[in-house]
């Protein structure tokens, strides 16, 4: 069952989902609360990883490939980060998302970005029943514009579905969970996948 802006709220209120920091409540609507861009970037140097996977590295290679070809987490202030047309770059929310086992959330991006040309999310937007940490966005630019991306814009939706009953694995209690308490743009773990 998708929760409404009223269960949202209850479930905010009572800490079952916990948002910090814990966004107003004039920003959960409908069936979703927005979320807002982080201030952390991450983009890439080269494409060796295209490579270097069909190659049949090992996951000790790729693993450094994936180093090499990533910078280090880019900090922008309100300057903003520009994301040209055909460019991909790793974002982060500005907010720590922690769901229980019985709640998968889903990131929408924002129809207004969209309409630039702004994918938010490339693949990945479900949120693991579980999950605790910031939410890596995706982002690629479909459109013909530069995009300037603020930190501390409206970036996304996040919506909620409560399962029949809790998981038999939430993501944080899984021993193999890459992304675990996840702060800031991480990069792949592609090569975590291989062992």
């Amino acid at each position: 069952m998708r929760l409404n802006d009223r269960q949202i709220l209850e479930c905010l209120d009572n800490k079952e989902i916990i948002i910090e920091p814990r966004p107003d409540n004039k920003v959960v609507t409908g069936v979703s609360v927005d979320l807002t861009l982080g201030d952390e970037f991450r983009v890439f140097k080269s494409h060796k990883v295209i490579s270097a996977l069909n190659l049949g590295q090992s996951s000790a290679e790729i693993s450094a490939i994936m180093e090499d070809i990533t910078t280090k987490p880019i900090k922008r202030g309100q300057e903003g980060f520009s994301l040209a047309p055909g460019g991909f770059a790793l974002g982060v929310t500005r907010e720590s998302v922690t769901l229980p086992s019985d709640i998968v959330g889903w990131l929408d991006g924002r129809s207004s970005l969209a309409r630039l040309g702004l994918m938010v999310h490339a693949t990945a937007h479900r949120i693991d029943p579980g999950w605790s940490g910031n939410i890596v966005l995706e982002f690629c630019n479909a459109g013909p514009l530069h995009l300037i991306l603020i930190p501390g814009m409206s970036i996304g939706a996040l919506n909620f579905e409560r399962l029949d009953s809790d998981c038999l694995h939430p993501y944080t209690k899984r021993e193999n969970a890459k992304y675990k308490h996840q702060k800031g743009a991480v990069a792949s773990k592609i090569a975590d996948d291989n062992n």
